[in-house]
């Protein structure tokens, strides 16, 4: 009887050692350490900040295959300024976002000007049409067969001041998204003051709703390479290149996975150059309630712009794959006239509403897309 009262409470003893031990393991592995100081490195565990605490960024973090980072509302997180420092996420990891409108997460520089450092890069596994790739920076894989797949989820993010010349040939967007899935959720996001384009869809099929660039030095919005996604209420401002550009491919404009974008609800006011840009075979593009003006005076050329020698373009517009309805012409500039290339017919309506609010910002974007002063 007393070996087997031994027996029972060593069992018990050892199991509840081997309880502890697991319960600590499964903690190391869901927080590893963050130095909040610099959270530059590669993750490839489960990382959760926390919005009471500063975060600085001088270098590459890099979240990796099987790693996951959970920003909450409120998390500001500020890199050097002058350096390279982006943040990415690879295929297989996840990001998830959840921010607010009175309290965006917001990835910023310590220093407030454009270029100042890198911004936010998103590797997925949906198809592209360039063929699977590296990421224009960070050289990440991209691309695949998986549509749907899943990189997490962002809602209300600002990145300010992004665009840091990584090369002489490379520069990084505000947000980049590379051969994105469809599983991915993405709403509430605003560029401010990035030094390249805003926001680009390098392929994949990642839809994107409620999307804000603003003085952006490239262009706002800029979709290519098989991007076959919707999105609804974007609103493009005062960018220095085309408000918005939908490419196919820009080595072959006919090549296939073939851009598929269906826009909708969409604000472009105030551009330097070809407001709405049909570049690199344009793809099929779907356009409706749109209201686009404020282009630079004096530029003379279509609001809906392809370039003559583009016959990619000039075969997809004849083939009906680009329409346009429900548009508003405002403020064309003085000695704009032209509002689409010849051979593009536009359904035209002056009731427009845009993003929502006709030429002027939408009530959605008040607050949390421009940065304080």
């Amino acid at each position: 009887m007393k070996n087997r009262n031994y027996l029972m409470m060593f069992a018990i003893l050892l199991g509840l050692s081997m309880t502890f031990v697991s319960c600590e393991k499964d903690e190391d592995e869901k927080t590893p350490d963050v130095n909040a100081e610099n959270i530059a490195g590669e993750y490839t565990k489960a990382i959760t900040l926390d919005a009471s605490v500063a975060y600085n960024l001088d270098g590459a973090m890099v979240i990796a295959e099987g790693g996951s980072l959970t920003i909450p509302a409120g998390t500001v997180i500020a890199a050097k300024g002058g350096t390279t420092s982006y943040i990415a996420i690879a295929q297989g990891a996840t990001l998830t976002i959840n921010g607010t409108a009175s309290a965006p997460v917001v990835m910023t520089s310590s220093v407030k000007e454009t270029g100042s450092w890198g911004g936010l890069v998103i590797c997925g596994k949906a198809p592209v049409n360039t063929g699977d790739g590296l990421s224009e920076v960070g050289n990440l894989p991209y691309g695949g067969t998986e549509a749907t797949d899943n990189s997490g989820s962002i809602t209300y993010l600002r990145v300010e001041y992004t665009g840091y010349a990584f090369t002489e040939e490379k520069q990084f967007n505000g947000v980049s998204f590379f051969g994105v899935g469809s599983g991915t959720q993405v709403s509430y996001v605003s560029s401010y003051k990035g030094n390249d384009d805003g926001i680009e869809f390098f392929g994949g099929a990642v839809n994107a709703s409620y999307i804000v660039s603003i003085e952006s030095q490239d262009d706002g919005i800029d979709f290519a390479d098989g991007w076959s996604g919707t999105g609804s209420y974007w609103y493009s401002l005062n960018s220095a290149k085309s408000g918005i550009e939908g490419s196919n491919n820009g080595a072959n404009g006919a090549a296939t996975p073939m851009t598929h974008a269906t826009l909708s609800n969409l604000t472009v006011y105030g551009m330097g150059e070809k407001p709405w840009f049909l570049k690199e075979g344009a793809g099929v593009q779907t356009i409706d309630n749109v209201v686009i003006g404020g282009l630079a005076a004096g530029k003379d050329q279509a609001y809906f712009y392809a370039s003559g020698d583009d016959t990619d373009a000039a075969a997809r517009i004849a083939a009906g794959d680009i329409t346009v309805t429900n548009v508003a012409f405002v403020d064309m500039g003085e000695g704009n006239t032209q509002k689409a290339i010849d051979i593009l017919t536009l359904g035209e309506n002056v009731s427009a509403t845009g993003a929502g609010n006709g030429k002027d910002a939408p009530t959605w974007a008040a607050g949390w897309s421009t940065a304080s002063k």
